[in-house]
Parts: structure tokens; sequence; C-alpha cells
């Protein structure tokens, strides 16, 4: 569900491509990767629950209340992000069954048009005489190699993406457990052991929190885990700090009521 193309860097190349493996590899069919929907749904709860902490805070609000609007904001916006989600990628899917079918309608009352469209995409990418001509037929020979050419080459779609409740339910639990990281200091401070400035000490694990998703990227994808780490910290940190910036404004006009 989450494969690791790092880890494919290092695999012995000889035996990794022999015809056996190959063959194996490609019937099991493309990987879904769902890092860009994890990674979404951490950052978003992290900020979205140190904003709530940050103008709870310019607010002069109780640790108590902070942590109930922190679970609020939890659970509803980590739903409401999920259904967004899940809908976003449903409707991606419904885009190319609606190509698929404008194209097959094409190829039923315009087929020449259609192969001239298959013959100039290739001869775009180098083929020409003999050889074009035969990438043609061998193309358009199978309706359904046709019409998957068409969808790919002419309108650039992806025939295989997430599966949209796997795709919601990654972005949902990524959510709700960076999400909580900023809430930990006020819950210990409120119902476990008192804590002299738990909103510094959220300021801190939300830093870390950033560090980490970061690194996991980093991990996930094969590259370089440190600057991986920095870059979501400072995008992260920077829209934290939007937040923070609005809760000192929220202390303002609170102090004016």
């Amino acid at each position: 569900m989450f494969p690791r193309l790092g880890a494919r860097r290092h695999l012995p190349l000889p035996s990794h491509h022999t015809p056996e493996a190959i063959r194996e590899r490609l019937q099991d069919g493309p990987n879904q990767s769902y890092v860009r929907d994890l990674i979404y749904g951490a950052i978003d709860g992290a900020v979205t629950t140190f904003a709530i902490a940050a103008g709870a805070i310019g607010a002069d609000l109780t640790g108590g209340v902070i942590v109930v609007l922190g679970l609020a904001n939890l659970f509803a916006d980590g739903l409401s992000m999920a259904a967004s989600n899940f809908l976003g990628t449903r409707a991606d899917r419904e885009i190319v069954e609606e190509l698929r079918r404008l194209e097959s309608e094409q190829i039923d009352l315009v087929p020449d048009g259609e192969r001239e469209e298959v013959r100039q995409l290739y001869a775009a990418k180098g083929f020409e005489g003999a050889d074009l001509e035969r990438v043609v037929e061998v193309i358009t020979a199978d309706r359904d190699r046709w019409l998957d050419t068409m969808l790919q080459e002419e309108h650039g779609v992806q025939l295989e993406g997430p599966a949209p409740l796997s795709a919601a339910t990654a972005t949902f639990i990524a959510f709700l457990v960076v999400g909580a990281v900023p809430l930990l200091p006020f819950f210990v401070d409120e119902f476990a052991v008192e804590l002299s400035r738990p909103f510094l000490w959220s300021a801190v694990l939300t830093a870390g929190a950033f560090v980490a998703v970061g690194a996991a990227k980093g991990v996930t994808l094969g590259g370089r885990i440190g600057r991986s780490a920095a870059e979501t910290l400072a995008v992260g940190g920077l829209a934290a700090t939007a937040a923070w910036v609005v809760g000192y404004v929220l202390r303002g006009i609170a102090d004016g009521v």
C-alpha cells in the first residue's frame, strides 16, 4: 500500500531484471502510493490543531477548553478532509472513465482520424517511416490498447489511480495521529503533571512532528532525509507561525472585548 521507492534503488539490479522477475513484477501491476495523502493529512492536522491552541491561548482560554476544542477539530476537520479527498480521488477516476467513453465514441465515428492522432503522437516521439506505421498498426489493432494509448498520450491521464477509500483513510489517520501532537502538552498539563509553559511545549512538539513527517517522506521516497525533514519543517513551520500570529491578533481582540 505504501511502497518504499527508495528501497528499489538498492535491489540487486541483475537479479531484479531477469525475464522472470520482470514478468512477475509487471503482472502485479503498478503499486499505488498514498504518501501524498499521508503528508497532506499529517501537515494539515498539525497546523490546524496548533492554530486552535494558538487562538485559544490568545483568547486566554483554559487548557481544558483547548483540549476539547482541539479534539473536536481533530475529528470534525479530519473527517471533512477525508471526505474531500475521497470525493476528489473518485472524481479523478470518473474523469478517466468519461474520457474513455468519449474516445470510444470517436473511434467508432472517425476511426481514420483517431489513427492519425496515434500516428502524429508517435511521430512526435521520433518514430517514422515503416516503424511508425507498424506502431500505429499494433496499437489500433486492439481497442483497449488503443483507448489506453489515447488516454495516456493525448490526455495525459493516469489509468490506475489511488483507491478513493484508501486515500481518504490515509488522510484521516495521518490527520488524527499527527494532529494530536500539539494537544499533548495541554492534555498532560490538565490531567497529569502541571507544565509551566504548555504552549511552548506544543510549539516544540509540533516542530518535531514536522521533522518526523519530513524524515519519513525522505525514507519512503529514497531521497535525502535531512533535506526532506528541513523542507517540511520550513513549510509547516511557516503555516504554524501564521497560526500563532492569528492567535496573537485574537488576544488583542479578546482584550478589547
